[in-house]
């Protein structure tokens, strides 16, 4: 046996007990509780987003094992024996897990430093593909790559974030500082990026309960955008391209809901942050202005006895990788709220409806009947989103338009799990970019649409607003 089917043999066996444990503990909870029904994982400390949901069959949790463990391996470039063939040519981190630590959020960078694990910068020109996504940077692409082959292909540069602190006082005298950030590219390989280029920094995201957001019926979600109008709200689906069905499709995933799946959102993140390819985006991720990133061999022709000569393509991400990473990130299960009976959190979850930040942040959602999971099906969970975009204002624009999404427009972010952050990755940077240090800060930097919210909020006495900071983080 080898050492990688011992750990795999191992692996499985922790999750069936984990599972095991799920199983036994949930129906335990309180209804209050339950963020996500059968979904829900009493686990609310530093393991919290890294339990499957019980509700498994064995060739599921077979295939959850098989995705964990491939969420975390390392690539390597060909014919490194010490990895899975296919990193780069250029790329942002070597494996899943860099940048979601713990299926949790990556921080913002510190002030002066160059992004990394999770920390991106997506590019583009003005135009849209032929499909009706962003165009991509003529020598760039459309994500700067910090990294590189050593001694063979360099990285593209890097990008420094830098901060300003902007002082906002509210309606009872209370100061709070926000933290501006600027980005400024260096060591730019292949010229300025110039004037014209449109720029979008990001972090990653966490990764539960997104099998049950992949569930929920398209119809709801447009039913949910035709009332909000009533509420002074108007929301509205992304339309993007499907890659694999080649059709124009609803996403629901990324900062600007611009994928459509967990499949193509995770085949993307294989393109884009490893320079993987996959069946879904085969060629490598290199713009003709880059030589030798063109030149280097590519993994998928690499056979497994030495020698990456051949004619064959076979994808560096094969399809069995990539449905066992997908199921895995459909089956992660949610952790419980904390505090639902605390009279401070019912309290801010009444100022929470009052100031109609439930408009956008739908408390509950419900899966339709068919689903990869059978327990999923028909499931109302509680996310906290309305997966639509919505304009945030002037001050979270980044200008760069995608798909049906403008510059000033981004996805509503699920808020369920927030509260344990800084349990699982011992932060609470939040937005897009991470600016936001806290509950307080992302609320303050609400604008457009949510503007009314924003200044609600602000007018609120400091003890209504601890109360609804304390409901959002008992979610």
């Amino acid at each position: 046996m080898t050492r990688r089917t011992v750990a795999g043999t191992l692996l499985a066996a922790l999750l069936a007990a984990s599972a095991g444990l799920i199983a036994n503990d949930v129906p335990s909870l309180a209804p209050e509780f339950l963020t996500a029904g059968p979904f829900t994982s009493p686990e609310t400390r530093a393991a919290a987003f890294l339990l499957p949901i019980a509700m498994l069959d064995a060739e599921q949790k077979e295939a959850f094992a098989a995705g964990r463990e491939q969420f975390n391996e390392a690539w390597v470039v060909a014919p490194d024996p010490d990895g899975v063939w296919g990193l780069g040519p250029t790329f942002n981190e070597d494996r899943c897990v860099r940048c979601h630590r713990d299926n949790g959020r990556s921080a913002a960078p510190a002030n002066g430093k160059p992004g990394d694990r999770g920390f991106l910068v997506r590019l583009s020109i003005p135009g849209t593909t032929p499909e009706g996504g962003p165009k991509p940077h003529p020598r760039y692409g459309d994500q700067l790559q910090n990294r590189g082959i050593d001694d063979r292909v360099p990285p593209e540069g890097q990008a420094v974030v830098h901060y300003t602190e902007r002082i906002v006082k509210l309606a009872d005298g209370e100061e709070v500082s926000l933290r501006v950030p600027r980005i400024e590219f260096r060591e730019l390989r292949f010229g300025e990026l110039g004037p014209d280029t449109l720029t979008s920094p990001r972090v990653a995201p966490a990764m539960i309960g997104l099998g049950l957001l992949e569930a929920v019926p398209e119809a709801d979600l447009r039913q949910i955008a035709e009332s909000q109008p009533a509420h002074g709200i108007s929301g509205k689906p992304n339309i993007v391209w499907d890659v694999e069905n080649e059709i124009k499709v609803l996403g629901r995933f990324g900062w600007k809901a611009n994928q459509p799946n967990l499949r193509q959102q995770t085949a993307a993140a294989f393109h884009g942050d490893i320079g993987a390819t996959t069946y879904l985006f085969p060629e490598e991720n290199c713009p003709a202005a880059q030589t030798q990133c063109l030149e280097v061999p590519s993994a998928s022709k690499c056979g497994g006895q030495g020698g990456c000569t051949g004619n064959t393509y076979r994808p560096e991400v094969i399809p069995s990788r990539l449905s066992n990473i997908t199921l895995y990130l459909q089956a992660l299960a949610v952790p419980a709220r904390r505090n639902p009976t605390d009279p401070a959190v019912q309290r801010g979850e009444k100022l929470f409806a009052q100031a109609k930040c439930a408009v956008c942040h739908v408390p509950e959602l419900r899966t339709g009947p068919k689903h990869a999971i059978r327990a999923a099906a028909n499931l109302a969970f509680r996310p906290y989103t309305d997966l639509l975009l919505h304009d945030m204002g002037d001050d979270l624009a980044d200008g760069r338009p995608d798909f049906l999404a403008d510059g000033r427009e981004w996805r509503t972010a699920p808020l369920w799990g927030v509260g344990v952050l800084p349990a699982v990755n011992q932060h609470m940077d939040l937005l897009h970019d991470g600016r936001a240090r806290n509950v307080t800060e992302a609320i303050l930097w609400h604008g457009g649409e949510a503007k009314a919210s924003r200044d609600a909020f602000a007018g609120m006495s400091r003890e209504d607003r601890a109360a609804m900071v304390r409901f959002v983080e008992s979610l």
